[in-house]
């Protein structure tokens, strides 16, 4: 497990900003828990820190068009930073080359941009981390039959965001699967996978997605998903279709998706720290405006880790795990 980071890592100091120092915060909706609890996360230490916060935030999961707009108005209103959770990593590259143009520090949370460079800084979780722990789990669970599995893979956008990539192939070496080319999902050939459905990370595309693949195969025994609104749509479409025993994985730890990993709903999930990413996002905005002080990555990576852990009731042997007991007292939403 990568331990939970403490804002101290970061080797920023406590800045107070000034009364004109502003801030955007960029997500992806303003409805998924997880970036509920960023924009708490923000918020909060904007407060501390004398930061005037703006938030914007997606129609979807995909809402590119209104991403980019934001970015706009957050550079024509003089922000210092911007801090973007974004739906399109490639396209919106020129919207944050131009921010950046303008003397603005922009900062990925949660996606990396593509390439990761277009940003002056990330703070995410190691996502491909996430995915090869619950792909590490499943294959241990299965056993012998890991061999035999049917798999049915529940991604995020056709826009294969980075995030959606690197959680899809960490699951899939976790499994032992050949990733073909790991800058990009769907072009496996291991016969053990049905397929891949996109489900724009809720519950509704969820569901849809696994009608879609259980019509392709009925015997599909386990399912990875990009989130845990995701998972809940799959298990409500398998339950529907009287199908039991099914495995599925999913990223995030959100409170709900923990309470599924009790409920027996989801077998695992990697949690991640939205609350940490964000208010350190405004740490660095705070710095930036200081003194001209840009964030650096974590050690060995090419951004800074935010920390991540796999939460299941039901640990194996190998993979290091908290239940669900310690991950409601860091979970979210």
């Amino acid at each position: 497990m990568t331990a939970l980071l403490g804002s101290a890592a970061l080797a920023l100091m406590a800045t107070t900003a000034t009364a004109q120092t502003s801030a955007c915060l960029i997500t992806k909706t303003d409805t998924n828990p997880f970036f509920v609890k960023m924009k708490e996360g923000a918020e909060a230490k904007a407060a501390e820190l004398g930061v005037t916060l703006k938030s914007y935030a997606g129609r979807i999961d995909g809402d590119h068009e209104s991403q980019v707009a934001a970015v706009e108005a957050c550079v024509a209103d003089g922000a210092k930073g911007i801090l973007i959770a974004a739906s399109d990593t490639k396209a919106i590259v020129d919207s944050v080359q131009a921010a950046r143009n303008a003397g603005v520090l922009v900062i990925a949370l949660d996606t990396p941009l593509d390439p990761i460079d277009a940003a002056d800084a990330t703070f995410a979780t190691d996502n491909f981390q996430a995915g090869l722990l619950i792909g590490q789990w499943a294959n241990a669970t299965l056993g012998a039959e890991a061999a035999n599995a049917k798999i049915a893979l529940l991604d995020l956008s056709i826009a294969q965001p980075s995030v959606d990539v690197l959680r899809d192939q960490g699951f899939l070496q976790g499994m032992g699967i050949d990733l073909a080319d790991p800058n990009k999902w769907g072009d496996e050939t291991d016969p053990r996978i049905v397929g891949n459905e996109v489900t724009s990370g809720n519950e509704e595309g969820g569901l849809k997605a696994m009608e879609s693949l259980l019509a392709k195969d009925p015997d599909i025994n386990l399912v990875y998903t990009i989130n845990e609104p995701s998972a809940a749509g799959a298990f409500e479409a398998l339950k529907a279709a009287g199908k039991e025993g099914v495995l599925i994985v999913s990223v995030d730890g959100g409170c709900p998706g923990v309470r599924d990993v009790k409920d027996g709903v989801i077998g695992a999930t990697s949690q991640q720290y939205p609350l940490q990413m964000a208010a350190l996002g405004v740490e660095a905005i705070a710095q930036f405006a200081a003194d001209g002080t840009k964030p650096e990555p974590t050690e060995g990576k090419a951004f800074f880790d935010t920390g991540v852990a796999l939460i299941t009731d039901n640990p194996v042997d190998g993979v290091e795990s908290l239940d669900t007991t310690q991950g409601m007292e860091l979970c979210w939403g």
